[in-house]
């Protein structure tokens, strides 16, 4: 009895699971961002490096504890292609997003979402830390929820990067 109930509800999360790991990597949206400093950039201007995408609001505990560690990945990683945009939700007044990256000396691209449209266009991104990482080709590889494990983010990072653009 027990363990038909496991395999009833179990089952289709592990097809779930499946079909998500086989799944091939969807091409990110090509959104449009405006950095702190007024820089206006599109997404698929970054193709040829590896991207990581990191929705956060500085009201969020856990998005103000992984930023140190997404400084530390943007550091080791950037010398070798990789590049950061960490965005913030519209709701963060551009005012303490701006504070924020200058006390903390964030050392890569930051945008204020003001209108909401970078988060919609990356699945509706409504819940922070939301994080994608994208491929060479301008592909989402993976996303995650939360802060990452960040050993195996690196790991993969250093796969990604070793892959021809």
């Amino acid at each position: 009895m027990f363990l038909k109930a496991i395999t009833r509800y179990l089952a289709p999360v592990l097809l779930l699971a499946l079909l998500n790991a086989c799944s091939p990597p969807v091409a990110a949206p090509d959104v449009s961002f405006t950095t702190l400093d007024g820089q206006t950039g599109k997404l698929s201007a970054l193709k040829g490096k590896v991207v990581l995408v990191n929705f956060w609001a500085t009201t969020c505990t856990t998005c103000v504890a992984e930023m140190p560690k997404l400084v530390e990945t943007y550091n080791k990683f950037a010398p070798k292609g990789f590049d950061t945009i960490a965005v913030a939700m519209s709701y963060d007044p551009p005012e303490y997003v701006r504070n924020y990256s200058r006390q903390n000396g964030l050392p890569f691209k930051v945008a204020v979402d003001a209108s909401g449209e970078i988060a919609k266009g990356f699945q509706e991104v409504r819940l922070t830390p939301t994080t994608f990482l994208l491929d060479k080709q301008g592909r989402v590889v993976q996303k995650y929820l939360g802060e990452p494990d960040f050993p195996k983010l690196h790991a993969l990072l250093e796969k990604l990067l070793a892959e021809p653009a």
